[in-house]
């Protein structure tokens, strides 16, 4: 896979056209088995790719300009479809794009589809969509994580150089670990929420996904900044996100790059639960960090078990809020065979939502209920400020927080679907950065097992610390390998 980097020069030197990279997109997406896209319009992609060539040839040096990208669909969009992966928005088509694709196309980068995503980015592996699962392109069987499970796997089989992803309690960095890719949450309010389809307010957040940490750093400096549409957008400095990628971190420090630089390893992120080869493979990457000057130390976030429940109970809380309004008048499918109001409202949510969906408004009401609203989910309140607490204190005695994204590597499809408890497990290490509002990324450090599987590494910071998180990445990646390999059957 082409790096944004190398597309670009391509596209100013006249070795290519921001038309003929479409193109070839297009081509992949119609040939992928993956089942990654939900709508895909070739015309009007090509439309975005000729404009984007004008503005080449009026020497237009904006960086992402004539590069295909393809957006998870929980992000409305003009024109393709835009249906959270949902029957009840199967044949929704927004009046206007999302914040996120709106800057991404103003920064001239062409759309070229839809992706799959679990219904209203409710999972963990892709398994939940209502247009079919996802496959994980290292192994067909397995599951490629989710929500963004389409937006990690079109990147890994090199289908898209470049995707748009949400993150609500790992959505991006769960994803970008089982299918070897990159991707970063950025703290809550840096990227606007306006036109994203809400699961839970506040918590969903948009970041980038593609094949680097320096690719990620340029999708996110057109994706970030304030936006006045949406009321937990915030006023965070302006920030170059690129100003340290390609640059050691430590200067005049070349054989060393990241010296002088403090990463605190969790005690509870390696604790029982942890798959031993996941193990193996992440504290080979962490003597990989100390080679290159960084020091580590021990931390603790003594409520990572508790991040679990809270998330739980806040998550679909809000969730149950956000979804009352597809009732079948005001949005979403409308069943046809009814006898009155309460009928109408019924069968169209009975209809258009799928299992997991129904599951967590059913959880979010009871906890909302009277008599129970204290007991759950004002409690579970008290329990984020207390992890978050734990954060800032970890966050105090080092510069970012090194472990696990994920316990296993990518399961096999159906392992999970009988036991959704089991697949909220998955969910362990991502969820406390979540929950504290904080960024957090994933990136590519090895492999286990047979068939070939990635694994990634989670870094979380403090506050307002993406610009660090990519430098660092950066600095790992330019002295490793793991994020240039692909799966076999897409190189």
């Amino acid at each position: 896979m082409s790096t944004l980097d190398s597309l670009a020069r391509a596209l100013r030197a006249g070795e290519t056209s921001s038309e003929q990279l479409t193109r070839e997109a297009l081509s992949r997406i119609a040939k992928s088995q993956l089942n990654a896209f939900i709508d895909v319009l070739p015309e009007r992609s090509l439309e975005q790719a000729r404009a984007a060539d004008q503005r080449l040839a009026q020497g237009d040096p904006s960086p992402l300009l004539g590069i295909p990208i393809a957006h998870k669909d929980i992000f409305v969009t003009r024109f393709w479809r835009s249906t959270a992966g949902s029957r009840m928005l199967a044949d929704y088509v927004s009046p206007f794009d999302a914040a996120v694709v709106e800057r991404l196309a103003e920064a001239g980068m062409v759309c070229v589809g839809k992706l799959n995503c679990d219904e209203f980015a409710m999972g963990s592996s892709n398994e939940h969509s209502y247009f079919g699962p996802v496959s994980n392109p290292w192994d067909l069987s397995r599951v490629p994580g989710g929500s963004s499970g389409a937006s990690a796997a079109a990147l890994a089989a090199g289908i898209v150089p470049a995707s748009t992803g949400t993150d609500t309690g790992g959505s991006i960095r769960q994803p970008a670990a089982l299918c070897g890719v990159t991707g970063i949450k950025p703290s809550y309010g840096r990227v606007s929420r306006w036109g994203m389809i809400a699961f839970a307010s506040s918590l969903d957040q948009a970041g980038p996904m593609a094949c680097s940490a320096a690719d990620c750093a340029k999708l996110l400096q057109s994706m970030a900044g304030f936006d006045p549409r949406d009321a937990t957008s915030r006023e965070l400095p302006l920030e170059d996100f690129s100003r340290g990628v390609g640059r050691p971190l430590a200067s005049g420090s070349v054989s060393r790059p990241l010296l002088g630089l403090r990463i605190g390893i969790p005690r509870q992120w390696f604790a029982e639960g942890l798959d031993a080869a996941q193990r193996t493979v992440i504290e080979a990457a962490i003597a990989d960090l100390e080679q290159l000057g960084a020091q580590t130390q021990a931390v603790s976030l003594p409520r990572t078990d508790l991040s679990i429940p809270a998330y739980y109970v806040i998550a679909p809380a809000e969730a149950s809020s956000n979804l009352a309004r597809f009732d079948g008048l005001r949005f979403g499918h409308r069943a046809i065979e009814t006898r009155d109001l309460e009928s109408l409202y019924e069968r169209s949510r009975a209809e258009g939502f799928g299992p997991e969906v129904k599951r967590r408004i059913m959880v979010g009401t009871y906890v909302l209920s009277q008599g129970y609203y204290e007991a759950y989910y004002l409690q579970a309140q008290r329990i984020r400020r207390l992890i978050a607490q734990d954060f800032a204190q970890a966050l105090s005695e080092c510069d970012l927080l090194l472990g696990p994204v994920t316990p296993t590597a990518a399961w096999l499809k159906g392992a999970m679907q009988d036991d959704p408890t089991q697949m909220y497990l998955a969910d362990i290490y991502t969820l406390g950065a979540s929950l504290a509002g904080l960024p957090g990324m994933s990136l590519p450090c090895g492999f286990v097992g047979q068939p070939r599987l990635p694994v990634g590494m989670q870094w979380v910071g403090a506050d307002g610390s993406e610009a660090l998180l990519l430098q660092v990445a950066d600095c790992y990646q330019q002295a490793t390998a793991h994020h240039l390999a692909r799966p076999a059957a897409f190189c």
